[in-house]
């Protein structure tokens, strides 16, 4: 029984050794082409959106309402960091900013428990704005 793998062995080695070797003359050898990096785009970044915490504000200034944007901070679980309400004006911003808004008039911003998969959600509420600042 134990010779029935030696001799699959003695096989298998004499198999490889009888492969026809291909030997390319140097004439014919292709010099391989080194393939040319990737350049990664920078990801489009969204136009810088004012922020207004008054509407006193915006009193002589032309703007046009595009509609209401919020932003969230969710702290998922208690051992996460708390949710932070910097970052939800920013997210708030940035969403207003795909709306072709260059403003915002925020309206409130809170911390709320409670809320279906956060642990504590900040939410910042705002209405997205066109300003004309001419």
């Amino acid at each position: 029984m134990r010779a029935l793998p030696l001799c699959l062995l003695a096989l298998l080695l004499a198999g490889c050794s009888t492969t026809p070797k291909t030997t390319s003359s140097p004439t014919n050898s292709v010099t391989p082409v080194a393939p040319k990096p990737a350049v990664a785009k920078p990801a489009a970044r969204p136009a810088p959106v004012k922020l207004y915490k008054e509407a006193e504000e915006l009193v002589g200034r032309p703007f046009r309402d595009l509609g209401e944007v919020s932003g969230e901070s969710c702290q998922i679980t208690p051992q996460d960091a708390p949710p932070n309400i910097a970052t939800a004006r920013k997210r708030m911003q940035i969403r207003a900013s795909y709306m072709k808004a260059n403003a915002v008039l925020l309206h409130q911003c809170q911390i709320m428990g409670g809320v279906p998969g956060c642990y504590q959600q900040a939410v910042c509420q705002g209405t997205a704005l066109n300003v004309s600042f001419k």
